[in-house]
């Protein structure tokens, strides 16, 4: 999915926020007026979807009309959903030229106020009736009666479902998921993300209390050698006990088989040190920092994005944890440290597994039946410690 906004910091933001939310793989991100070089890039990634949003409600109606123009003029072939000022959706929806629109609430109604709910919709939408028919799902939604939704958007589903409980059960409370993959690692939290510290005022767009973000830079097959970039092949290797040429020769063999699974105990040991540093990048990413700015007033505490520290659980899942042989020392990286006291990660969460990988189908399950799905998501969570996996017992 392509998303296109006004402002980077605001409507293409928020246009973000939409489309991961609804589990999409956001490949491409615009902002501003498009320009030639823009569409040219935007036809090349040949999106499934593209997003298009842009002012408030009432507010500047120029720039989208512009990109709807721009769009309108291009051989792009995908659904467009419209997402922007409801002032100029008619005219938008002229400009694009025919092509496929779908229209819904705009995801900035108001400066500073999110509405991503009806565009995550329509997003699903769009996948359901149409890329699912595209790429052959239909056939196997012929076989089923009730739910067909994105994996994503079912583990999101899920997390939030363990969350909050549904009707007379309980849930955990606030909570962060987070999901090394192949391709990306994803990170979901169900929390306010509000400050925890009286006197922190809170800066940029609201955080949504359900939130998802894609790293697409940090899979474990797909862009192992981009997470050797993001933290430097010295740390790598020492956290795998491995020499610096020896992580360089395995990288190359992930490279050319990125279905390769990890036979030996230096490629054991190699999967560790970058699920360890996917998911340290991954997390820091997703929560929130704080930072002292000085004003006319005197030295002010400000925040940006969600303060985490004080989520009650941190959840793993995904082959890459599932399968680790010291899940817990993936996951610590997850939490706070003192040696980056801006960072606004956990501090003392439970350390939880999703042992048999089934968040996703808790989430399929939760659209109908909601409270088996509570339970067999709660029944299949473990504690982690330093054990074999197989110890484990499963939690209460």
């Amino acid at each position: 999915m392509v998303t296109v906004g006004l402002v980077r910091e605001l409507t293409a933001e928020a246009a973000r926020r939409a489309a991961l939310g609804a589990g999409a793989r956001l490949i491409g991100t615009f902002a501003y007026r498009l320009t030639y070089g823009d569409i040219e890039r935007i036809t090349a990634l040949v999106p499934d979807i593209l997003l298009l949003a842009g002012g408030t409600d009432g507010g500047n109606s120029e720039v989208v009309l512009h990109n709807a123009a721009a769009l309108g003029r291009s051989t792009l072939a995908c659904p467009i959903v419209y997402a922007g000022n409801r002032s100029a959706a008619d005219e938008a929806v002229a400009l694009l030229g025919g092509k496929e629109v779908i229209r819904c609430e705009n995801v900035m109604p108001e400066f500073n106020v999110l509405d991503i709910e009806p565009a995550r919709a329509a997003i699903r939408g769009v996948f359901i009736h149409r890329i699912v028919h595209a790429k052959g799902i239909d056939r196997a939604q012929a076989e089923f009666d009730h739910v067909l939704m994105p994996t994503p958007a079912a583990v999101l589903e899920g997390v939030k479902l363990l969350a909050d409980g549904c009707n007379s059960a309980a849930g955990l409370g606030p909570l962060l998921v987070v999901d090394p993959g192949g391709a990306t690692t994803d990170v979901h939290s169900v929390a306010s993300g509000e400050p925890s510290v009286a006197g922190v005022i809170p800066q940029g767009l609201p955080e949504s209390r359900v939130k998802r973000t894609v790293e697409g830079d940090l899979g474990m097959r797909h862009n192992a050698a981009a997470i050797v970039e993001a933290v430097g092949i010295e740390p790598i290797a020492e956290d795998a006990r491995l020499a610096p040429s020896r992580v360089t020769s395995l990288l190359e063999e992930i490279a050319r088989d990125v279905e390769r699974l990890p036979q030996s105990a230096e490629e054991v040991a190699l999967d560790q040190a970058l699920v360890r540093a996917a998911v340290k990048l991954a997390v820091a990413r997703h929560c929130g920092t704080v930072e002292t700015v000085y004003t006319v007033t005197g030295p002010a505490t400000v925040q940006h994005g969600k303060d985490l520290s004080n989520v009650s659980a941190v959840i793993g899942t995904g082959g890459a944890l599932v399968h680790s042989r010291d899940p817990r020392a993936v996951m610590e990286m997850a939490l706070a440290t003192p040696a980056e006291p801006f960072s606004l990660r956990p501090k003392k969460p439970r350390l939880l597994l999703d042992r048999e990988y089934l968040l996703y189908a808790c989430g399929l399950l939760g659209a109908v039946e909601p409270e088996a799905a509570l339970e067999l998501a709660l029944a299949n969570l473990e504690p982690i410690d330093r054990e074999i996996p197989h110890e484990r017992t499963r939690i209460a």
